[in-house]
């Protein structure tokens, strides 16, 4: 089993990270979840910038690919992030799972995601025509953490 995990300001490649993911003949499945920098629901985005505190940031997301392999079964976890100034399309985040049967992988993506989304250390400012605002955290992602709370998880 292994984890990485990188915080970095270049872009990822989705192929090479799969890639490096498709290993090992005990996997017959890789998850990937890849975000994007999306337009704002009323429009005008010009940038997103994000930001992280070095060091924990790497540590909480190595805390969270551990805690999905304590979970389910899966092989590997990679979990790409980056911070600096992002345009609309742009990549954010990488996530990718690969284990022996789909549905832990699914399980450990998304658990990884919500954990992601409600306790790494990054920050993000949006960046418009009108100025610019810290994105405060938003209740749906704290919900979408709590559902793994519930210790009847199938692994």
């Amino acid at each position: 089993m292994s984890i990485a995990v990188r915080v970095q300001h270049e872009d990822f490649s989705v192929a090479d990270e799969y890639q490096a993911l498709v290993g090992s003949s005990d996997c017959g499945a890789v998850v990937t979840f890849t975000g994007l920098v999306r337009e704002l629901a009323e429009g005008g985005l010009q940038a997103l910038h994000l930001e992280h505190y070095s060091g924990m940031t790497e540590q909480v997301l190595e805390q969270l690919a551990g805690q999905a392999q304590q979970r389910w079964q899966v092989e590997q976890i990679t979990i790409v992030h980056r911070v600096g100034t992002l345009a609309l399309n742009e990549q954010i985040v990488f996530v990718g799972v690969a284990s022996p049967h789909r549905r832990a992988g699914f399980e450990a993506c998304m658990f990884v995601m919500d954990f992601l989304k409600t306790q790494a250390p990054f920050w993000k400012r949006e960046e418009t025509s009108s100025g610019s605002a810290w994105v405060a955290a938003k209740a749906t992602d704290q919900v979408a953490a709590e559902r793994w709370q519930v210790s009847d998880v199938s692994a």
